[in-house]
């Protein structure tokens, strides 16, 4: 244990911490948000529907994006400041559109029902706005903070195939949580977002190592090609079997529609690990690393024993949201 609670080991524990929490939060808040974007080609009464699957569960989800973003300003305050400087309009859309989706969640429940239609269009730009805040966010931290042509074409095009991995994440979900003429609308948004979503994943796979020398050398010098070789082919094969899924579920049906969403957050998940193994050790590509933005020693063992603490109560709760309102919800 002494080991990993040193000045060496203590900044990497916390970047895994604060990887989880990104993680969890893309997956989580990302079909949450796919469905946001999917109001804009639903009827009256399939947005309600749309809203009504994850109106248990939003709140929680947001709860991982302030455990993340909590982490970095602990843990590496050196990188917080730079991030957030660099990133300042992103970050300010961003925020603006998670409150307009939330102030129009609430409205659209308690207001009055003729404004409803605002409402719901005001959460559908308050998810497009989050989203492609995100994916700028995203490019800008792939290509080390530039601020070129190129960097901000490749930033909202990063956003744009984000939004399609969330709206694959949110039909997934639907399929999941809907019966109906919405489910059956949600398997072509599915398998259409899946393609889309496969062609951002390899895009900027395969874009990313033209960037850094370093990332290149770490993942096609010999044998680190490989030993990384799983990764992709682990992607391939869930891509297949999703879209498998997806057409036998639209075709027979089932009581349990859970494997295309469980194939989705895995495509997501071998897309975080892809990037977190390119840009390890650098918090801050190519200038600083996880050791140079951390506090010091004392600091972090302290925020480590409060994070420890959380953790658990965040993780339950989770839980215990999700296992209370699970199942399908019928259409009204």
């Amino acid at each position: 244990m002494e080991l990993f609670l040193n000045q060496s080991g203590m900044p990497v524990i916390f970047a895994v911490l604060m990887g989880i929490a990104i993680l969890a939060y893309v997956i989580l808040d990302g079909y949450d948000l796919g469905c946001g974007l999917l109001t804009f080609f639903a009827d009256k009464s399939e947005k309600h529907t749309i809203m009504r699957t994850i109106a248990p569960f939003w709140d929680a989800n947001e709860t991982w994006l302030v455990l993340g973003v909590g982490l970095l300003l602990v843990a590496f305050p050196h990188a917080h400041g730079i991030i957030l400087s660099s990133l300042y309009l992103p970050v300010f859309f961003m925020l603006i559109g998670l409150v307009l989706r939330g102030v129009a969640f609430d409205f659209r429940l308690k207001g009055d029902p003729e404004h409803n239609t605002l409402w719901e269009k005001i959460f559908g730009f308050g998810s497009l706005l989050t989203v492609m805040s995100q994916g700028y966010i995203l490019g800008s931290y792939i290509l080390g903070f530039k601020f070129t042509s190129y960097s901000i074409f490749f930033s909202l095009l990063t956003g744009c195939f984000l939004c399609m991995g969330y709206i694959l994440l949110g039909s997934c979900w639907l399929i999941m949580k809907t019966e109906g003429p919405l489910q059956n609308k949600s398997y072509s948004w599915a398998l259409k977002s899946l393609w889309v979503t496969g062609l951002g994943l390899a895009s900027i796979s395969l874009f990313t190592p033209w960037f850094s020398t370093r990332i290149f050398e770490k993942w096609f010098q010999y044998p680190n090609i490989i030993y990384l070789s799983p990764l992709p082919i682990l992607s391939l094969i869930v891509f297949i079997f999703v879209h498998y899924k997806i057409l036998q579920l639209k075709k027979h049906g089932s009581k349990t529609c859970g494997s295309p969403f469980i194939g989705s957050a895995i495509l997501f998940i071998t897309a975080f690990l892809g990037l977190a193994y390119s840009f390890f050790p650098y918090l801050i590509p190519e200038s600083m690393t996880i050791w140079q933005a951390a506090s010091d020693i004392k600091s972090l063992q302290i925020i480590l024993w409060g994070a420890l603490a959380v953790l658990p109560f965040i993780f339950g709760y989770t839980i215990y949201v999700y296992r209370v309102f699970w199942g399908k919800i019928a259409p009204e």
